[in-house]
């Protein structure tokens, strides 16, 4: 019979979601897909010719549970040109992916019945993550325009809080959190004696005249406190290739890698070796996809902001916009009610074959979330349907 943890557990939304579209396009429907949260640039040929070359040169045994020595150090010259983040080798472990390496800091620092502070709107696999390790999401709003709010932060700390997940810049809504509310993060953190999971994989996708801030920086005790993932898959285009890390005080980052031991061992790697060449030498073609992402955010939000009854914030980073759209749950097409996000997002795929992916995945009812890394022709085609199929609601 499976577990409990296992009936417990609702799948990951967006997966779904991908799934049935794959299956929609594989039956011959025209869908646009504006649910991936994934680049459609392809990655680094530089990255891919040095995976090619390891392949080559036999680099296909089994590597520290860790990671390699030589990526190790490079992701600690990365923390520290980038994010003036001063890590050894011994506090890195490279993972297969970022939510690996999320997954094995939430089960390395959560006992059963230890609460965990999650930021709403979030990423869909935070809450499942902290119940398969028997912990309890405690989920607190943001604001309106999904800036932090911080006194519901503070007064949601209890005895059996272990830890609070940040993420900037945000799954799904793009938003980047100031130096400011970080900081105020940061000492609640160290006032209370609680961890920080700093969820950065979208921190070199930022846009107009904003900053990426890693929370560990702002000031020792912070940094004691603090676990900083991150990852090659959105910024380096790398999503197939499932690596990531985090860097963690020495005795967190010895159980995550002690965990990992028991669950997959090391990374795949002749892609760490990949990772290095990623690190070091592509930095142009990240410029480059950040600039067009910006062009294509600017964009979709100004075609959705002509869009009658749709309110959405102006993200700063990543390659997402959350409207709300909840306006729409009153209105209906031949006598079908839209009654919530589910059914809007159900509309604009059966009438005007669009994939977008309903806000109830990321505790926001009244949202949908539209993902910008697809072309600039692919978001004036979508954008163009979704005018004609909302035109038509009554």
């Amino acid at each position: 019979m499976i577990s409990q943890r296992i009936l417990n557990m609702e799948p990951s939304a967006t997966s779904m979601l991908a799934g049935k579209v794959t299956d929609m396009i594989a039956a011959g429907e025209n869908i646009i897909s504006f649910n991936i949260g994934e680049p459609d640039f392809p990655t680094p040929q530089k990255i891919v010719s040095e995976c090619i070359q390891s392949l080559n040169e036999g680099k296909t045994k089994y590597s520290a549970v860790s990671g390699i020595q030589s990526l190790k150090k490079a992701i600690c010259e990365k923390l520290k040109v980038d994010n003036n983040l001063s890590y050894v080798p011994t506090q890195i472990c490279v993972s297969t992916g970022a939510k690996q390496a999320l997954y094995n800091a939430i089960m390395t620092i959560c006992d059963p019945g230890d609460e965990i502070i999650i930021l709403k709107p979030c990423w869909v696999s935070y809450i499942e993550m902290v119940k398969l390790a028997q912990g309890v999401p405690v989920l607190i709003p943001t604001k309106s325009d999904y800036s932090l709010e911080l006194d519901a932060i503070g007064s949601s700390i209890t005895s059996k809080t272990k830890a609070i997940i940040i993420n900037t810049p945000n799954n799904p809504t793009g938003s980047v959190y100031t130096k400011e509310e970080l900081l105020a993060v940061g000492e609640l953190a160290v006032k209370n004696g609680i961890y920080i999971i700093s969820d950065e994989i979208y921190e070199k996708l930022i846009y107009d005249d904003l900053k990426h801030i890693s929370i560990a920086e702002l000031s020792d005790a912070i940094y004691k406190r603090t676990i900083t993932i991150n990852g090659f898959s959105k910024a380096y285009s790398m999503t197939g290739w499932r690596i990531g890390y985090s860097a963690a005080p020495i005795e967190i980052a010895n159980g995550i890698t002690s965990f990992q031991s028991h669950v997959t061992s090391n990374s795949t790697t002749f892609i760490q070796w990949a990772a290095i060449t990623g690190l070091s030498e592509c930095s142009e073609e990240i410029a480059i996809m950040r600039d067009e992402f910006l062009k294509r955010r600017d964009y979709m939000l100004k075609r959705l902001s002509r869009i009658p009854d749709i309110k959405c914030e102006k993200p700063g980073g990543a390659f997402y916009l959350m409207p709300d759209v909840s306006e729409y749950y009153r209105k209906s097409y031949n006598g079908i009610l839209i009654k919530n996000s589910h059914g809007f997002c159900e509309y604009l795929l059966d009438k005007a074959k669009i994939a977008i992916v309903p806000g109830n995945a990321f505790e926001m009812p009244n949202a949908v979330r539209f993902s910008y890394s697809t072309s600039i022709e692919n978001i004036t085609e979508g954008m163009d349907r979704i005018d004609a199929a909302l035109s038509q609601l009554v």
